[in-house]
């Protein structure tokens, strides 16, 4: 059966969708609150019953659930276990936060968001961080840098660390491939990050006026809780790796959809491991951690809207240069007609400083042909795509989903944080020249 073509006023659902997920949390806050799942809703029907009309049912409902079961579905779920383990993980106690034990903090930080995904990590030593500085009349700059380094730049470390890199895996880009070709550049960023920020916090601790007489967080030793959890968060990083490397012979086929063996696998260990977690996990963490489902559903609707809507704009662009976005495609190559990788770097990075990431890394990966085995030979332009949807998203707060929260933990907490605007002069005062160094070293 061959796929229903979708020409370009298919894509304004997903369009739609994209501008109410970045301006309406910024315009309405609590209209968006209410009424978010309308929204998704109203976007996805929009595409879905005309698709259905006019392409017919079954084509439509075939491509529907191959994105919901084969896409959707393992996606969530890993972001689901990340979310409940980070979640039921707390360092207590309370450091002096020197610049010394500040970069220790952010180098940690960003090495942990490799590993347990940027919102586990950001929501673990936010509060660690704040805590250690909470003796000093300067903190923004503190909160700012965490925000480029703990929730963005160190989730580049693996596919376990930010989601368009996990749809990269899930899209055929192997795990060790992320690991080798996006080490480099990354330790360049957040040594360049980590450096700058020393220099900065080094100015401010010498100022008379920097350190309180009281610390207002009395001394105590760190101490980890709900240690568990780190078992079950190797239980995730084995579940994918098997899920990636292990190839079974059978499959099930539900409705039309083939569905291997190994990522049902995976995803059901993945649900095993939730499970894990918050049975092993004292409930004073979660309260402390002010863990609460909340969040996660409302990733997960917003998800499952993008990868709906998702499906005629990645059509578009399998169509190539004789399809409807072949525009996109030019302005994607250089003068010779090749595809650039710096090209691809700012403009993957550009949209996802004020776009979700994820579905923006989706089509700059769709756009350079969609054949994971070929990109990972060719290396180059999938290292900026993916290094732009990373990298980028500290841009602005609404460029990835834990910069928001970093931001609302500190306000709450009494650190000044800047406003919209106010943070995108800082990120582009200190971010944006690291990230031009970045480029013309690795993509030039």
């Amino acid at each position: 059966m061959s796929e229903p073509s979708y020409g370009a006023a298919w894509a304004l659902p997903f369009v739609a969708l994209l501008l109410a997920i970045a301006l309406l949390p910024l315009l309405a806050p609590r209209a968006w609150h209410r009424l978010q799942a309308l929204v998704i809703l109203a976007c996805v029907l929009s595409f879905v019953l005309a698709s259905a009309w006019w392409h017919g049912a079954a084509p439509t409902a075939r491509l529907a659930l191959h994105a919901l079961l084969d896409e959707y579905l393992p996606f969530v779920l890993l972001l689901g276990a990340l979310y409940a383990i980070g979640g039921g993980i707390s360092l207590r106690g309370n450091l002096h936060g020197s610049p010394g034990h500040n970069v220790l903090l952010l180098a940690c930080g960003s090495l942990l968001a490799g590993l347990m995904g940027t919102t586990g990590a950001a929501m673990l030593l936010v509060r660690p961080l704040i805590r250690a500085n909470d003796a000093r009349r300067h903190a923004t700059h503190v909160l700012v840098f965490f925000i480029f380094l703990v929730a963005n730049a160190g989730g580049a470390l693996s596919p376990l660390g930010d989601p368009p890199l996990f749809l990269g895996f899930l899209h055929g880009v192997g795990f060790g491939w992320t690991v080798r070709h996006m080490l480099a550049p990354t330790l360049m960023l957040c040594a360049l990050l980590l450096a700058l920020f020393y220099l900065l916090d080094c100015w401010y601790w010498r100022q008379p006026d920097e350190r309180r007489r009281v610390d207002p967080t009395p001394d105590s030793p760190l101490r980890l809780r709900g240690a568990w959890n780190l078992l079950w968060l190797a239980g995730v990083l084995a579940a994918v790796l098997a899920g990636g490397l292990w190839h079974a012979p059978w499959h099930l086929r539900l409705a039309g959809v083939d569905l291997p063996a190994q990522p049902l696998l995976r995803d059901a260990m993945l649900l095993l491991l939730i499970g894990l977690s918050l049975a092993t996990t004292p409930r004073e963490v979660h309260r402390e951690n002010h863990f609460g489902w909340g969040p996660m559903r409302e990733v997960a609707w917003l998800f499952a809207g993008i990868f709906l809507c998702i499906i005629p704009v990645l059509s578009m662009l399998r169509a190539g240069a004789q399809g409807p976005l072949a525009p996109l495609i030019r302005l994607s190559c250089d003068a010779s007609g090749a595809p650039s990788p710096a090209r691809y770097f700012w403009l993957t990075g550009g949209l996802s400083s004020v776009l979700d990431n994820a579905p923006t890394y989706l089509v700059f990966f769709n756009l350079a042909g969609g054949d994971a085995a070929r990109l990972m030979h060719e290396s180059r332009v999938l290292e900026a795509l993916s290094a732009g949807a990373v990298y980028l998203g500290g841009m602005s707060y609404i460029g990835n989903a834990p910069n928001l929260m970093v931001r609302a933990i500190a306000s709450h907490r009494g650190v000044r944080m800047p406003g919209f605007f106010a943070y995108l002069c800082w990120s582009a005062l200190l971010l944006l020249p690291c990230l031009v160094v970045v480029q013309s070293i690795f993509w030039p």
